[in-house]
């Protein structure tokens, strides 16, 4: 064993002794793990830190899909198509940021447009 595992066992177990385990969120209740079968082993670890940093499919399929309704609606002149796009582009900003808030990701919507705004004019 070597210096640091030794020290980091002795930390635990003092923590243990002095109660600081006793209030942990979750206590007494089910881990509740994930499938994570469909998904090769030598790429499970990645698709964890990109999936809890807000990069699955899911999320960055809807982030197309909002650059692209937006796009549209930029590029949109009638103003009936352009209330549809704009109610399309709001459910699917309310269905990615509830996909944030169930992760504990504080999303906002200003600063990504903002932020979209500022690579668009650089990249021009």
């Amino acid at each position: 064993m070597d210096m640091f595992h030794i020290i980091s066992e002795d930390r635990i177990k003092q923590a243990y002794k002095d109660g600081e385990f006793d209030n942990l969120p979750g206590l007494g209740k089910p881990i509740q793990l994930e499938d994570l079968s469909g998904i090769p082993e030598e790429l499970r670890m990645a698709y964890k830190i990109l999936k809890n940093a807000g990069y699955t499919r899911d999320e960055s399929q809807l982030r197309q899909e909002m650059m692209t309704i937006e796009d549209l609606i930029k590029k949109c002149d009638d103003s009936k198509e352009k209330e549809s796009l704009q109610k399309k582009l709001n459910e699917n900003l309310l269905r990615f940021n509830q996909m944030m808030s169930k992760r504990r990701v504080k999303t906002n919507s200003a600063f990504f447009k903002n932020y979209e705004q500022k690579v668009y004019s650089k990249l021009k």
